[in-house]
Parts: structure tokens; sequence; C-alpha cells
């Protein structure tokens, strides 16, 4: 007979351990990981990359919009999911980082391997910069005084007005940090995010300083980019 639980037992026990539940099986933990990339997918897209049915994948999104970690909107005949916010994405990555402390997994083959290697060069992680672009511009951000690591992350008063000198929005108000530290699962260091990070990553695609490698996360400086992140943070490399 299933054990029940103690009666000392915290009230949080069940809810831990049904949203531990929802990462438990690989087809739902392939669908979060491809979902850090803040777009949305449609469940036929999530099917082809986990390598499953339609069918099966279908009932995997139904149990993570169900758990709070996915939403959902239907379009016409086409299901899209997302992540339900940054904290959703947050507890991802995270964990992602967690599951593999270690050295990364070698590459099987020379297409996965110059995957890998793009993603560890430059990404979005969720809507946040990551990889060695994340990590080298929020070092140079704390290099020039713009961001505070010695007490967590924090913004100075110079960060705040050096966003307003570029005309990029910080939105303020809600539940979001303004800054905050996202440990990088391949750099092992911490980069920006929160309400800075995310206004600084939209910034820099919409502006042409970053642009995406194909349907993935993968993200690449451009020519322009390159110039500006040298004039704004004094980055001459990536």
């Amino acid at each position: 007979m299933k054990p029940g639980p103690t009666k000392n037992a915290d009230p949080l026990t069940p809810a831990l351990a049904s949203l531990a539940g929802l990462f438990a099986d690989e087809t739902r933990a392939a669908c979060l990981l491809a979902l850090l990339d803040g777009r949305a997918w449609t469940a036929g897209e999530l099917a082809r990359h986990a390598g499953v049915a339609p069918s099966t994948v279908s009932e995997h999104l139904d149990r993570l919009v169900a758990g709070g970690l996915l939403t959902e909107a239907r379009q016409g005949r086409h299901r899209y999911v997302r992540l339900t916010d940054a904290r959703a994405a947050q507890l991802v990555e995270d964990l992602a980082a967690h599951a593999a402390p270690g050295a990364p997994v070698r590459p099987r083959t020379l297409r996965e391997a110059g995957a890998a290697g793009a993603m560890a060069r430059g990404r979005t992680c969720y809507d946040h910069l990551a990889g060695r672009l994340g990590i080298t511009v929020t070092g140079a951000m704390t290099e020039r005084g713009l961001l505070r690591q010695d007490t967590g992350f924090a913004l100075t008063d110079q960060g705040v007005a050096w966003f307003g000198e570029l005309g990029i929005e910080l939105a303020r108000g809600g539940r979001r940090p303004l800054a905050r530290s996202c440990v990088d699962r391949t750099e092992r260091r911490p980069h920006l995010a929160g309400v800075a990070g995310a206004a600084l990553c939209g910034h820099a695609l919409a502006a042409g300083w970053c642009e995406r490698i194909g349907s993935g996360r993968a993200v690449r400086v451009t020519p322009a980019g390159a110039r500006a992140f040298a004039a704004h943070l004094g980055i001459d490399a990536f």
C-alpha cells in the first residue's frame, strides 16, 4: 500500500512534488528547453523537435499547461504554446544548469558540434542574452560602473541613465526585478537577466546589433553590433 504523507509534512510538499513531476520526463524536458527561446511554438513543431508523435506531445503539453509552466493560444487549427513568464523560464534554466554541472556533453556529429558552438558563443536565455556574448556584456557593464555584482545584481544610477541615453525603456512597477543574476549554463558565470536584461536583448535584436542564427536560440553579433558594443561598452572582441 502506498504510504500517505506524514502528519507533520509541510503543506507545500504535494505542490513541490507535482511541480517536480512536470520535469521528470524527457519529452517534456525537451519541450521546455526548446521554449527557452522565448517564442511560441506549435504542438507539431515541438513534436518534431522532441522526436515523438503529435498525439504524444499534445498530452505532455496538456500537463505543462495545467501545471502553470506553459500558456497556450489557438489560431485556426494550430495550437501555440510558450513559457508562462520569466519566472517559469528562470526555473527551467536554473534546473538545466544544475542538471549538467560538469563538462558539457560531447557532440555526436559535426552538425551538433556547430550548433553547440554557436549556442555557447551567444544565445537568448528566454528574453535576455546568454553565452559568452551575455557574459562579456555583463562584465563590461560592471567594469564601467553601470552594474553592481558585489551585493547581488543591481543597476547603478549611472546604469539607469545609460539605458535612458540609448533610448531603451525599462518597464517599472511589475513583480520582475530590474536586474537579476542568471547563472550561465555553458559559461558557469552570471549574466544579466531581469527587466534590464530583457530590455537590452530586445534592443540589440531590434536595432540589428544581434541577429538570430536559423530558427533556434543562437544569436551572433553583426558588424553594426560590434561597432555599437564598442562605442557604448568598450567591448573590442567577443
